[in-house]
């Protein structure tokens, strides 16, 4: 921003699009809490503590797993579109160490998501579909529903295999979220996108600017004072 101009905010998420995401942040850490609590013997205190009793930690989780579910299928169609594959997300991957390092003048112009931040929606869609999968395949008082709604009954082999699969896929969803919250710590001024709905002009300039450039061109999702002008630099 140019020297003793307004501040200038851009709209980056809708309030409909605020709550389903932390819909989806909510209930990833129940699944996280509860799930860990049902995974080894030593950690099924945090349910118990969390939740009264191991009866009803192994009750909520499945059902804090369809909430997920739902709510992250909400997120995929609002958000996919901005997610899909562009040739610029290959340069990014190639000037990784620019990222890492900071050096935002070697990167390419990106849209609304960079390469790391599509790494991150596609891998959680992957993880999520077969956590869904194989969780009802372990969900003992609702897979006779299942079953008849779908007409597959599961060996026992297969519902142990199911176990594997989705305890490893748990893991890797952590990770993957570790991931998420880091670079939006890491990245100062990420947090407001997700709280108040925008961000500053400077930081979509910095990071986001091709998406910046196309938010410019509709005057409904800038918010600015009387004398504003947006700049390259802040």
């Amino acid at each position: 921003m140019g020297q003793g101009q307004a501040h200038i905010r851009v709209r980056r998420y809708s309030g409909s699009a605020r709550i389903n995401h932390w819909i989806v942040a909510i209930s990833f850490v129940l699944l996280l809490v509860t799930g860990l609590s049902l995974f080894h013997p030593s950690l099924f205190i945090i349910g118990v503590t969390l939740f009264g009793s191991g009866q009803m930690v192994r009750f909520i989780h499945p059902w804090i797993g369809v909430v997920l579910a739902a709510s992250f299928f909400l997120l995929f169609l609002r958000f996919f579109p901005a997610n899909l594959p562009a040739f610029t997300d290959f340069v990014w991957v190639a000037r990784l160490r620019s990222v890492i390092a900071g050096r935002d003048e070697y990167l390419p112009e990106v849209g609304k998501y960079n390469a790391g931040q599509k790494f991150v929606f596609w891998s959680q869609t992957v993880l999520v579909a077969i956590l869904l999968v194989t969780g009802i395949g372990l969900w003992d008082s609702k897979l006779q529903f299942f079953e008849q709604l779908t007409g597959y009954y599961p060996t026992i082999d297969q519902r142990r295999w199911a176990a594997v699969i989705h305890a490893s896929a748990a893991v890797l969803t952590i990770m993957v979220w570790i991931i998420h919250v880091y670079a939006a710590l890491w990245v100062r001024g990420t947090i407001p996108a997700m709280t108040r709905g925008s961000v500053s002009g400077g930081w979509g300039w910095r990071h986001h600017r091709k998406w910046l450039r196309k938010q410019l061109k509709n005057p409904s999702q800038i918010e600015q004072g009387p004398s504003s002008k947006l700049t390259p630099a802040e």
